[in-house]
């Protein structure tokens, strides 16, 4: 294997993964704040569910995303 390959493969992935979450984030708190689904004061309950087939690796990352 690799190293640096593999090392540059994974930093590729994460970086797609934080552009698009960030993006689709984003967005959807704008959708929700206009639509007057949630406060400008929310605090939003994050999840995100890491699977990587082949090597049977499942990994569930919480955390929360404050509005103010």
């Amino acid at each position: 294997m690799n190293e640096d390959a593999f090392n540059m493969s994974i930093r590729k992935f994460l970086k797609k993964v934080g552009v698009t979450s960030q993006r689709e984030i984003e967005h959807a708190v704008h959708e929700a704040l206009a639509d007057g689904k949630i406060a400008g004061d929310t605090t939003l309950k994050a999840r995100v569910v890491l699977t990587v087939n082949g090597i049977d690796l499942s990994a569930t990352i919480e955390s929360d995303i404050e509005l103010e």
